[in-house]
């Protein structure tokens, strides 16, 4: 190919320079053209970087092109309403329409193969009760024993998206919705901004592995920061993180491209770099250690909620967890439960794909943990994992979830159009990048209404669930309202697929199926403890 490219565009220079030559100056631009052509074609052949332009000049950058427009071509064209990924068209439109007050109704039926396996469905009742006598906007009050200042948070918040992954007028107008609809906005780890206090909204403020805006110069925790922050009074909660389920056990990932000045100082961090938080804790290394930092987060914090998330990895290490907060009788007010399936911002391709518990297998084991330990009255639980839809909250209700969160969803509703370009700097939307010349697309004003619009009509589909399944509240529903198609001609509750334990019946006698895993756990140590070792020398009980 290399020698036919030589060949060929010998003769077409040739060929033209005579037609410009004899024909006229208008020839001279179509020479040009060609010139500029077989430049590019030699400089292919003697690269050394991709093979496919040293062997094809000139036409293997075509091939490249197809590669940057598939995505495009595929979504627009290509995709059906109910096989986009990671978010299908129907789910989608919704937010869509519910951000914009649109109809949000459907024509002719549902599009999803109900025989499929793994379709689901919410058991609605022959006497469905009055949507306008029902509780439009449910609420959950969070803080235990030891809070003093609990919060009532809707059943519907935004999830952790720090400013740096988000630009500012993303955040703003997301802040601004939060305000408007009384729902929270969680900070991420990237830190508590301006951006997110401007204009007034309720927070959850996040502190990762980086300690962003409570750090001191050496990347370690620090109280006086901590406590400076946190007695902000916007900050309504205050959520450690542990792990996240688009990247559990990595840390979190700030491109360089991402890393402006303004949000370097913010951080506390050299600006153009990448910022790879650390993939654990500096300030605690052990269960026992979370446990007495969310003891001193909440003295510092004056009393305010504190709490953690992760997705669930190795289940024992969970349960030193709840071992380690037995035994000094200090619990969390919350734990948020992230999924697998999650994930707004840059992970690598195998933690996204094949690290961590999908959502419901991990919320129906926190849930089982808390209650088989009769501690779950202390401990309210959150969900996140690609809840978009008032029935993906009303099926993380049934396996345990108190409220839920949600990141992407909210991106839609401010203008995301699943580019899947949020690691790159060039949103095309303005959601996902610093670059101001994109950044300026996103209006704050318009945007704010939207997030609030969908997050009220979300609810309020929540609510209209409800009522459909002859239900008046959010915690009335359980496993048994939720069935599973396991194959063409037979399906299964959640209470049959999840099984669920009576409240204390762990402090009798272990299931089965977490012998091992308790055997394995232990509040001095993450990972697998010699076999047996805590429960040998230390009864299961504890103040409850």
């Amino acid at each position: 190919m290399r020698q036919k490219f030589v060949i060929i565009s010998s003769a077409l220079l040739i060929a033209v320079f005579l037609l410009a030559w004899f024909l006229g100056p208008n020839w001279y631009v179509v020479l040009a053209i060609i010139a500029a052509l077989v430049i590019l074609g030699y400089y292919d052949m003697f690269q050394k970087k991709h093979a496919v332009m040293r062997i094809f000049p000139v036409l293997g950058r075509l091939r490249y092109l197809m590669e940057e427009l598939r995505p495009k071509i595929y979504q627009y064209f290509i995709e059906s309403d109910i096989d986009g990924r990671p978010i299908n068209r129907i789910d989608r439109s919704t937010i869509y329409q519910r951000a914009k007050k649109e109809n949000d109704t459907m024509p002719f039926g549902t599009q999803l193969d109900v025989y499929t396996e793994g379709y689901e469905w919410l058991c609605h009742s022959i006497a469905p009760k009055d949507f306008s006598m029902l509780d439009h906007d449910p609420r959950v009050l969070i803080g235990n024993k030891d809070c003093k200042q609990p919060y009532s948070c809707s059943i519907y918040n935004i999830s952790a998206m720090s400013y740096g992954s988000l630009s500012a007028n993303a955040v703003e107008a997301m802040n601004a919705g939060a305000k408007i609809g009384g729902f929270a906005h969680n900070t991420g780890e990237g830190g508590l901004t301006p951006h997110h206090l401007k204009h007034g909204g309720d927070i959850i403020w996040q502190i990762g592995t980086g300690y962003f805006g409570c750090r001191t110069a050496d990347g370690n925790f620090s109280p006086e920061a901590f406590r400076k922050k946190a007695a902000t009074p916007q900050v309504k909660m205050i959520e450690i993180k542990i792990s996240q389920g688009a990247k559990p056990g990595h840390g979190g990932i700030l491109p360089a491209s991402k890393n402006t000045p303004e949000i370097a100082a913010i951080r506390g961090i050299e600006p153009h770099t990448l910022v790879a938080s650390p993939p654990y804790h500096k300030a605690f290394d052990t269960p026992r250690g979370l446990v007495m930092f969310v003891k001193q987060l909440r003295e510092l914090a004056d009393g305010k909620p504190i709490g953690f998330k992760l997705c669930i990895g190795h289940k024992s290490e969970f349960i030193g967890i709840c071992k380690a907060m037995m035994e000094l009788n200090i619990f969390p007010d919350f734990i948020t439960v992230d999924g697998a399936e999650g994930g707004t911002g840059a992970a690598p391709q195998e933690f996204s794909n094949y690290v961590g518990a999908p959502l419901l297998d991990g919320l129906a084991f926190v849930h089982n943990m808390l209650v088989g330990l009769d501690i779950r009255h202390h401990i309210k639980i959150l969900a996140s994992g690609k809840i978009t839809t008032g029935f993906h909250i009303i099926r993380a209700i049934a396996l345990g979830a108190d409220a839920c969160y949600s990141a992407r969803a909210m991106m839609m509703a401010v203008g995301c159009i699943q580019a899947l370009l949020c690691n790159t700097n060039k949103c095309p939307t303005g959601v996902a990048t610093q670059d101001p010349k994109l950044t300026v697309g996103l209006v704050v004003e318009d945007k704010k209404t939207r997030v609030a619009n969908f997050h009220k009509g979300t609810v309020e589909s929540v609510v209209e669930l409800l009522g459909a399944s002859g239900l008046d509240k959010v915690s009335n529903v359980t496993r048994s309202h939720i069935y599973r198609r396991i194959s063409f001609q037979s399906m299964l509750t959640y209470r049959e697929i999840f099984p669920e334990y009576e409240t204390g019946s762990f402090l009798k006698e272990i299931p089965e199926r977490y012998k091992l895993d308790f055997d394995n756990a232990s509040p001095d140590h993450w990972g697998i403890a010699h076999i047996g070792s805590w429960s040998r020398q230390r009864p299961l009980s504890g103040a409850h």
